[in-house]
This record gives C-alpha cells, sequence and structure tokens, in this order.
C-alpha cells in the first residue's frame, strides 16, 4: 500500500509551517522515510535541504539518512564533514578545497576535512528547536533530542539527550519495554494496521500494541 505521505506536500490543512519532509529533497545523498516532518514557522519549511544540511559536499559522499515519522522542529541543523577542517595538517584553513588558487588537484580536494561518515537518524525520533547534529552521528529509533542540543556523540534508542555538548537525560522507558519496541518495528507496519494500533500508540500501552502484531 502506498504511504500516504507519497506526492503529499502538507501533513494538514491550512498548514504551510509544516512539510512531509521526503517530497522536497533533491538530493541522492539526502534519504527521508515516509511521513518526517520538518516545522519552520519563520523560513519556508520546503528550503530544508538549503537552509538545515550543511558542509555537505558531493565530494566526501557523506550521507544524510533520516528514518520514518520523525519529527524536526525549526532551526535544527545537520553538519557534515565538510565543516570538520582536518586537524592532521598544520594548519586549519582548507587549502585543498580551493584547489585553483593553491596550484592543487582537484581530486585532493577532500584532504581537507576529517571525514565522519554518514549520519543516520533512527525512526519515530523527535529533534528539538535549533539542536545541532555533528558529522557522522547515529541517533537510535524513539529518541528525544533537546531543542538547542549540541550532539556529537551516538544517541542510544528512546534516550532524552539535551545540552552542549548532548548528554543523557534519562531513558523514555525501562530496557524491557525499549526492546519490545524495536523488537516490533511499528513504524514498518502498512498504514492500516498502524491506524489500528494507534489508541495503543497514543496511550502508551505495550500489551494492546503487542495484540496488533
Amino acid at each position: 500500500m502506498m504511504p500516504i505521505s507519497d506526492g503529499k506536500l502538507y501533513p494538514r490543512s491550512g498548514d504551510n509551517e509544516t512539510i512531509y519532509l521526503k517530497n522536497v529533497i533533491h538530493s541522492p545523498n539526502i534519504i527521508v522515510g515516509d511521513y518526517t516532518i520538518y516545522h519552520d514557522p519563520l523560513k519556508d519549511p520546503r528550503d530544508f535541504e538549503k537552509n538545515n544540511v550543511l558542509y555537505q559536499y558531493p565530494m566526501n559522499g557523506d550521507k544524510l539518512i533520516i528514518g520514518k515519522l520523525c519529527s524536526i522542529a525549526s532551526g535544527s541543523k545537520f553538519l557534515f564533514s565538510g565543516s570538520s577542517h582536518a586537524l592532521g595538517s598544520f594548519s586549519i584553513y582548507p587549502f585543498p578545497l580551493f584547489y585553483e588558487a593553491w596550484g592543487l588537484k582537484p581530486e585532493d580536494s577532500g584532504e581537507a576535512f576529517d571525514l565522519k561518515g554518514d549520519t543516520v537518524i533512527g525512526n519515530d525520533v523527535w529533534i528539538g528547536f535549533e539542536a545541532v547534529i555533528m558529522p557522522g552521528v547515529t541517533i537510535g529509533d524513539g529518541a528525544i533530542i533537546g531543542s538547542k542540543a549540541v550532539v556529537t556523540k551516538d544517541v542510544e534508542p528512546y534516550t532524552i539527550v539535551g545540552g552542549m555538548p548532548a548528554k543523557p537525560i534519562r531513558k523514555r522507558y525501562d530496557d524491557a519495554t525499549i526492546q519490545e519496541l524495536l523488537a516490533l518495528k511499528w513504524w514498518d507496519w502498512p498504514v492500516e494496521k498502524v491506524k489500528k494500533a494507534m489508541p495503543f500508540l497514543l496511550k502508551g500501552d505495550l500489551e494492546g500494541l503487542q495484540s496488533i502484531s
């Protein structure tokens, strides 16, 4: 069954500040799952790729991978390896990037940076207002990133983090519940099954949710 987010830009009538994010992405290095939303009351949310994904130079090949049903708040930024100047050099100035000015080879321009790899955001993740996600970070399913947090390290599933740099505040549920939710992977269920499970999802009723699977 085709997801109801396919081809649709705005999740609700009269709200042009919230979009289904995957439907405005053009870069092959940004992959966004179904139903993930981005909200921005200050700038056009359709410009997410330009305003929120920074220093993702094609030559570095690093990807931004965002799962399904994530909620991303206004001003959140995803930084990539182009922001990580090579620390092994005696100069932090990115000479290889400006190869024309310095007579260097264009194919060596990637040497200007310390490559951190892909940034991966799990499913059902909430990223708060003006949070900053640093290069190469993985955020687990169900995690919550506090407003203005600067995430420099991986975040475990169903963990709330906050601060600069971000640190764990608490887990959302006990370990047994987290493991069961990760096993259920309800975000991969068909639309009709999720609708059937909605009362249990909204009430936090694990037994009810298990009865649907």
